[in-house]
């Protein structure tokens, strides 16, 4: 944590658990009117909340969450990756995504594992994050997703094509955009999913902006 004055950065409080050894923070969101902070740990799939107070985040966490639906069953390298707050401060949405190949006939291939956004509803009074969906992104690898700036849409990006296993055979998973619509309950519907074809190039980064 840093404040800004004429310029210029000063740091004000670290939160380093244990030192940082075993702490990976991949993305950090702030309530938007509570004194919350929401903390995604990238390689152990947790989500942390911390209380902000004074200005500076309380070091240690008040609630740590998982982030998978299934998390006694990894078949693949996943990472908690970005989240984001609902506008109206009652959901929180974190993308985990799966990324690790084997080799299959000399080829790489994905063996499967969590690509999706998991969803948590957000106790108003204490702001312990409660998982209630994981829904699948249709695709690999989703790094980034946004919503709109009226909660009523969100939007992720996978990053690449990738071979998986179909039967006894393979196939290629598109890169793509998928967009859902934002339920009363916080929970996603599907809408649509474009595919995007990359060819050696990655959707590295995505994000949405109003246009008048």
């Amino acid at each position: 944590m840093f404040t800004f004055k004429e310029g210029q950065l000063t740091n004000r409080a670290t939160v380093a658990p244990n030192g940082g050894y075993g702490f990976g923070p991949r993305h950090l969101e702030f309530h938007p009117s509570l004194p919350f902070v929401y903390v995604s740990r990238e390689r152990e799939n947790k989500l942390n909340v911390y209380h902000l107070k004074d200005g500076t985040l309380e070091p240690q966490a008040l609630f740590v969450k998982e982030t998978l639906a299934e998390p006694n069953s990894i078949r693949s390298r996943q990472a908690a990756c970005t989240l984001h707050a609902h506008p109206n401060g009652r959901f929180l949405y974190l993308a985990n995504r799966a990324y690790d190949t084997v080799k299959i006939d000399g080829k790489d291939v994905f063996p499967g594992g969590e690509n999706n956004i998991a969803v948590y509803s957000i106790d108003q009074a204490t702001g312990e994050p409660t998982l209630i969906q994981n829904e699948d992104v249709r695709g690999v690898y989703p790094r980034t997703f946004a919503l709109d700036p009226s909660g009523r849409m969100l939007a992720v990006t996978d990053v690449e094509p990738k071979l998986v296993r179909d039967g006894t055979s393979l196939k290629t998973i598109p890169a793509n955009i998928a967009t859902f619509h934002l339920r009363g309950d916080g929970k996603l519907t599907f809408a649509h999913n474009y595919e995007v074809h990359t060819g050696k190039d990655a959707q590295f980064w995505s994000g949405m902006v109003s246009v008048a």
